[in-house]
């Protein structure tokens, strides 16, 4: 195919008459084509995304110049920084020949740019803490993230009724262990049966284990209060541009149970909370998802059920999700399908089983008359990619090997002392970072507790005291009956009778004689 044939198809396939994001320039038989570009418009912006590559071929200097570009045209962005290498982003950029070299071949322009961030944590990194509580994640989201079965369920939901009848608020993992504890043992265990239903030993030791695995994992640190609100992700700048909101997550890859509860719990929220405007208005959010596989890792059938749910029906509320991973195949086929934009770096053939992935690959991309897929796949350099993305119509445009714009912000990250700073500057930090523990499940019940061992006592104590007396009592009883009972007690009490008896015997005998008695 000519070059000219390509340029009327590039031409006719990104011509979009609303705003676009402009991702990079068109190359053809491995020279870029100046005078054209590749842009993603933005009304499909929210249908999702996937961008793969190996690692060292630009994935993530590509999500940062989008990221820029989405908060420049007034999108809010949420960045999973796994790697802690996009922090940078709220700093101006550097010029460097390397950078202009290749903005002149796309023909864009490039300009020192920072951006307005907000630095955000679920562990003990710095930033503004996220947190979330039991109650607001519900049975059914909370047996999810456990891995319950349907009796373990079953148990979840009495301690949630249990709980919200009493009003006794779940905020954090103590709120919940200790009502597990009161309702499956002991005076609890009565409390509940006749009205709820009992928990057995069973299922209460297995949601015992599955909280201290996500206890371990950070679980403590994420659950409890402040809790925080989704729409403080839609804040502005004054110039206009619209915050990116970076979650560092550099010491949670080891932990992929929080990070999957996390992005649960946080897409749940938003999902509720979010008012549903279709496709026909702009995006308001956008969701970055750096190391994506580490979502689905141990992940259970009704986790990615739940996940590929939400993600169906979040883009109606004007959130777009792009999962970020080395390779495709990270990503299960069943929401691997509902991603319309596809950004693929290059990917590396070592082996057999590699070369076998590729091709899978390949395949998944729309066919194009001037690219054999598999081969290009392999042989894309930095900052290169395949793209595809959903036309104004929400039609596949053809695959086109584009050259990635660069980003203007810094491409590095931030340090300990600008992070310091950035956090003391934010106005949120101040809110969220404030450690609230107040009267939940876990005091009432305490107190609960200790008003029995008190009442307890207290009976006791007056159970000790009447037996007290009554053994006192006990003892003059017992003292006067042997008193009584003793020879020397019987000798006086029998001289004492004989006496009273001779005085009596002898007035009647003295007063019958008186009288003229017979004797």
């Amino acid at each position: 195919m000519s070059v000219e044939k390509f340029k009327e198809q590039i031409k006719s396939s990104f011509d979009f008459k609303g705003k676009s994001i402009l991702l990079g320039g068109p190359v053809y038989d491995k020279k870029a084509v100046g005078g054209l570009a590749v842009e993603l418009p933005l009304a499909t912006v929210n249908r999702h995304g996937l961008i793969a590559g190996a690692t060292g071929t630009g994935k993530t200097k590509t999500i940062q110049r989008f990221a820029e570009a989405l908060s420049e045209q007034g999108v809010n962005v949420l960045l999973m920084d796994i790697k802690g290498d996009i922090s940078g982003i709220s700093k101006a950029g550097t010029l460097n020949p390397i950078i202009k070299e290749r903005m002149e071949l796309i023909g864009a322009p490039w300009v020192a740019s920072e951006y307005p961030t907000e630095l955000m944590t679920i562990s003990k990194e710095k930033g503004v803490r996220l947190r979330a509580t039991i109650s607001e994640f519900g049975p059914v989201l909370f047996s999810k993230i456990l891995e319950l079965n349907e009796n373990q369920e079953g148990a979840i939901a009495i301690i949630f009724k249990y709980c919200d009848d009493k009003k006794m608020p779940l905020l954090d993992i103590k709120d919940f262990r200790a009502t597990l504890q009161h309702l499956s043992d002991g005076e609890g265990k009565k409390e509940i049966e006749q009205n709820y239903g009992s928990i057995s030993p069973a299922s209460a030791g297995v949601i015992m284990r599955k909280i201290l695995e996500l206890e371990q994992q950070g679980g403590d640190l994420f659950f409890g209060e402040k809790s925080f609100e989704v729409e403080d992700l839609l804040q502005k700048g004054s110039d206009g541009k619209a915050y990116i909101n970076i979650l560092r997550l550099t010491d949670i890859q080891d932990k992929p149970k929080l990070f999957s509860t996390f992005m649960l719990c946080l897409l749940a929220e938003i999902y509720s909370k979010f008012p549903e405007i279709g496709d026909k208005g702009e995006p308001k959010l956008v969701i970055f998802i750096d190391e994506a596989h580490l979502i689905f890792k141990e992940a259970s059938k009704a986790l990615l059920q739940q996940l590929e749910t939400i993600i169906k029906l979040i883009r109606s509320k004007g959130v777009g999700i792009y999962f970020c991973t080395q390779a495709p195949t990270d990503i299960p086929d069943t929401i691997l399908s509902q991603l319309g934009t596809k950004i693929q770096h290059a990917l590396r053939a070592f082996t057999a089983k590699d070369r076998k992935a590729i091709k899978l690959v390949a395949e998944n991309f729309p066919s194009s008359d001037f690219y054999k897929t598999e081969d290009l796949i392999t042989e894309l350099g930095i900052g290169e990619a395949l793209v595809t993305v959903l036309n104004e119509k929400g039609i596949p445009t053809p695959l086109v090997h584009t050259m990635m714009c660069a980003p203007q912000s810094r491409m590095d990250v931030l340090t300990p002392a600008e992070q310091d700073e950035k956090v003391a500057n934010s106005k949120i930090a101040k809110i969220y970072n404030e450690e609230i523990d107040r009267h939940s499940a876990y005091e009432i019940l305490n107190e609960k507790i200790a008003a029995a061992v008190e009442e307890t006592e207290t009976v006791t104590t007056t159970q000790r005291q009447i037996t007290v007396t009554e053994e006192k009592q006990s003892g003059v009883t017992d003292t006067i009956k042997a008193i009584a009972n003793s020879s020397v007690t019987k000798t006086i009490f029998k001289e004492i009778t004989r006496g009273l008896l001779g005085v009596l015997m002898g007035k009647s005998t003295s007063s019958r004689k008186k009288k003229g008695s017979f004797f």
